[in-house]
């Protein structure tokens, strides 16, 4: 008899709710009189699985039986609890609920070794009402109204069609089908400035993977850091776009969009970063230090 099927068995039951041994023998490739048997040893182990004869009958468990804390392994509650953790951390009202019922039916205290935060240093309510209002969106399938703000600074407002929220490169994303672009979108949260709720409902949209999108191509940036900004580099590039120098400065290279966000990116650096390519990059970059210098100026 294999253990293996057994749990699949149960969790196929959990899933369905009602099956015929002709069925079950069929997906598990054994006989239906192997079924039986696994159906007979399950209710001897304290599982409540019955069956029922007639045309309409078949394997059953009862209706609002639940998965005893007996079915997991201690590493596999634990590695529940965990993931439970981090969703909390996230912002999800209802984590801590579900965190304190599990951790009372798996008789286990949350081990407090791990801490996940992707909130912002300071963390407002506007994020946590936001966030909430994406979530109910989502699970109802109800469009919304946006203002957004691009990286250009041009505002607009939209309607959008919010097919899920992402977690990207230090930042929350929604993934959206947008009604003015008719095309999907990914949409930064911080750079949402309002949002509504609207009552139309829609049918969702699969949001294409990344393969199945036409690869953006960009020109390559070749940036010369200082030694002393090493620690900010290795946060922002792979090593394998990173060149050591024998002085300890850093040469990074990657494909990027030259765009108002990029200037903004590397003036972040001071004067610990020098871009070496492209050349249009170069002359942009010397042109907002004067700015700034104006600004500045004595």
């Amino acid at each position: 008899m294999s253990d293996s099927r057994l749990f699949k068995i149960l969790y196929y039951l959990l899933d369905k709710g009602h099956v015929t041994a002709s069925e079950m023998a069929e997906r598990f490739e054994v006989s239906a009189r192997t079924i039986y048997r696994d159906v007979e040893s399950l209710s001897s182990a304290g599982i409540p699985i019955y069956t029922e004869p007639g045309r309409k009958g078949g394997i059953c468990l009862l209706r609002d039986f639940t998965l005893d804390r007996v079915i997991l392994s201690e590493r596999e509650r634990q590695e529940v609890l965990v993931a439970l953790q981090s969703i909390k951390a996230t912002g999800y009202t209802s984590g801590k609920d579900i965190l304190t019922k599990l951790s009372a039916l798996f008789h286990m205290d949350t081990a407090d070794w791990i801490e996940v935060d992707f909130s912002r240093w300071e963390k407002s309510a506007c994020d946590n009402s936001k966030f909430e209002m994406l979530k109910k969106a989502i699970l109802q399938h109800k469009e919304i109204k946006i203002i957004y703000e691009n990286t250009n600074s041009e505002r607009s407002e939209r309607i959008i069609q919010p097919l899920k929220l992402s977690y990207k490169s230090k930042g929350w994303y929604l993934k959206a089908f947008c009604l003015k672009r008719e095309d999907f979108r990914m949409f930064k949260l911080n750079r949402i400035l309002g949002m509504e709720l609207l009552e139309r409902a829609f049918v969702p949209k699969p949001y294409p993977e990344p393969e199945q999108v036409q690869p953006q191509v960009y020109p390559q940036i070749v940036l010369h850091f200082s030694k002393e900004i090493a620690y900010r580099v290795y946060d922002e590039f792979e090593t394998t776009q990173i060149q050591y120098q024998e002085n300890g400065d850093l040469i990074a290279y990657a494909h990027m969009p030259v765009d108002p966000w990029l200037t903004g990116y590397l003036l972040s650096f001071g004067s610990k970063v020098e871009v070496l390519e492209p050349a249009e990059l170069r002359e942009y970059m010397f042109e907002q230090v004067q700015e700034i210098y104006k600004k500045y100026k004595p």
